[in-house]
């Protein structure tokens, strides 16, 4: 007489992530929640999400740009979870948290039973679609698209708790060693990366600001630090003199850069919600953005 494999133990999820640097971020304490009961996490997203989660712990697979390879990668994923759960497919077994078609559609082709916010009339592509609430924080939403996921109603953290990896954190420290920055330095992040409902969220008077604060900062011996992304280093050269330049720094080593700073003043941008996620002091400038 055969009998049913046991139930497994471990439960594999698959998790799309967004595709800005800022958003990825303020869906960790989502995924935290998800780990905390009992899931397994391998995430799939940007090319520079890798370097950016490398401290919490999680697999992360790089996105392919094409349709086919994108599915194949997701199809390869769900064989992998089945293998250490068998079953996998009789379950929930992934989780969405772009908004748009093509990320519901790449799940479905897959065959992964994926939960997300109905959105763009996908909800025919979705396991179970959800309902997205308007008007509150990004970081709500996706915790509470992890919470609808887990069948609980619990408030989010006050804080992210972003973590960084030794390695990065140790090449942090050199790239402070190896351009001789001081310590109580203040990090600015003078680029916004992407629009607000096609509004530009750059600070127009970011130049002046950082050329008061660094005739105040040279009076205490402390350095201004930038890490401009490809193609912004123009904008540090140009428009903020004195200002210690970082190039091709990782967004890993990037965090833990911000960890160790005593200051970093922002646009609303990618850079920011770092800041803030890694515990370091923040001054961030809101432009068209919604201030809730």
């Amino acid at each position: 007489m055969t009998h049913p494999p046991a139930a497994s133990s471990v439960r594999p999820l698959i998790v799309r992530l967004r595709n800005w640097v800022g958003d990825v971020v303020l869906g960790i304490p989502a995924l935290q929640l998800l780990q905390s009961h009992g899931y397994d996490l391998t995430l799939v997203g940007k090319g520079w999400a890798p370097s950016l989660m490398a401290g919490q712990g999680w697999p992360v697979h790089v996105r392919p740009a094409k349709l086919k390879d994108r599915v194949a990668q997701l199809r390869a994923l769900r064989r992998q979870a089945e293998l250490r759960d068998p079953a996998l497919r009789s379950r929930k077994n992934a989780i969405v948290l772009p908004t748009s078609f093509s990320a519901a559609l790449d799940m479905r082709l897959a065959g992964l039973r994926a939960t997300g916010y109905a959105q763009e009339g996908r909800s025919l592509l979705l396991d179970r679609a959800e309902t997205i609430t308007y008007g509150g924080h990004a970081l709500v939403s996706y915790w509470e698209l992890a919470c609808r996921f887990l069948n609980i109603d619990q408030p989010p953290p006050e804080n992210i708790h972003m973590r960084t990896s030794e390695a990065q954190e140790a090449k942090a420290q050199s790239l402070i060693v190896q351009h001789g920055i001081s310590p109580g330095f203040v990090v600015i992040c003078p680029f916004a990366g992407g629009t607000f409902e096609k509004l530009d969220k750059t600070w127009p008077h970011f130049p002046a600001f950082t050329a008061e604060l660094m005739h105040a900062l040279r009076i205490e011996g402390r350095d201004i630090v930038a890490c401009p992304g490809p193609g912004e280093e123009s904008i540090i050269q140009n428009q903020h003199e004195g200002v210690k330049m970082l190039s091709g720094v990782d967004l890993g080593t990037y965090a833990a850069l911000l960890k160790q700073s005593a200051l970093v003043v922002s646009n609303d941008t990618g850079p920011g919600h770092m800041a803030a996620a890694v515990g370091a002091p923040l001054l961030s400038v809101l432009g068209p953005t919604k201030p809730e």
